[in-house]
């Protein structure tokens, strides 16, 4: 038989294991980012210095929306490791944000980006570019390309 003190316990930890998880003020998030392959992300947005973006990510997790990259630099090294850097534009149901970003990776034909060996990328969160429930957030975002799954699973943190 159930009584009230374990009902509120078991209910108690329910809530733990939901809730996003605090510390020093400061959300952290999780989840997973795909190519938008069936072209759901069309948000009219523009980066920072009014360039269109070049591709959009498709995350979902505690981050629900688009993810739009915009490519500043490229470079390919005779070594196979790609530098690349640009803003990432946010867009979810509930607001916007505007990280910039560096990616690296190895590539066995770096110049035609082909044979991804690894890959991961920072995203801190541009101060004041929040809207909606993102207005004043600061933080950032790291991304892990997953080479078997073909995702992109993120972790972070946001504070606001």
């Amino acid at each position: 038989m159930y009584t009230k003190r374990s009902i509120v316990l078991a209910l108690t930890a329910l809530t733990l294991l939901v809730a996003p998880v605090s510390a020093g003020g400061a959300t952290q998030i999780s989840g997973l980012g795909y190519w938008d392959d069936f072209g759901e992300c069309v948000d009219p947005v523009t980066g920072p210095e009014g360039q269109s973006p070049d591709f959009a990510l498709k995350l979902n997790g505690d981050l629900e929306g688009c993810f739009y990259v915009v490519v500043k630099t490229a470079e390919c090294r005779p070594s196979g490791v790609y530098m690349e850097t640009g803003y990432d534009i946010f867009v979810g149901d509930e607001g916007t944000f505007t990280t910039t970003y560096r990616f690296t990776a190895k590539y066995e034909d770096c110049p035609n980006l082909i044979g991804e060996k690894f890959g991961r990328c920072q995203h801190p969160i541009i101060a004041g570019t929040g809207t909606g429930a993102y207005d004043g957030v600061t933080g950032h975002l790291s991304m892990k390309d997953d080479l078997v799954a073909f995702n992109f699973p993120y972790k972070g943190h946001l504070k606001w």
